[in-house]
């Protein structure tokens, strides 16, 4: 079985907020779609439970779940949330990605 992805602390607690104000679980799904500059992007979307077929892991109260698909895209992934003058994103250390683009959220492999 591929690693599951994880969140970092920094993450989990956005999420945690996002989710507190939508009303939502502390659920986050990442998904990989074609497309992006580089070939595929990523995809993050509140959940409202996982999938039977989901992977799944947990930080800090917070879950990450990962469709089959997206799994062998996303192994040993790390997301994390960064703050900085650009913005606020979610980012995805992704150790399967062979090249990535400025923007950050597509990757090719």
């Amino acid at each position: 079985m591929a690693d599951i992805p994880s969140l970092t602390p920094a993450a989990a607690k956005r999420v945690a907020w996002i989710a507190e104000r939508q009303s939502k679980p502390a659920l986050l799904r990442l998904s990989v779609e074609g497309g992006g500059c580089s070939g595929f992007q990523y995809r993050f979307d509140l959940a409202d439970a996982p999938d039977a077929d989901d992977s799944v892991s947990e930080t800090d109260g917070v879950r990450l779940v990962v469709d089959p698909v997206s799994l062998d895209l996303v192994a040993g992934s790390t997301v994390d949330f960064v703050e900085s003058l650009g913005g606020a994103a979610f980012r995805v250390e992704n150790p399967n990605a062979a090249a990535g683009c400025g923007c950050g959220s597509s990757f090719g492999i």
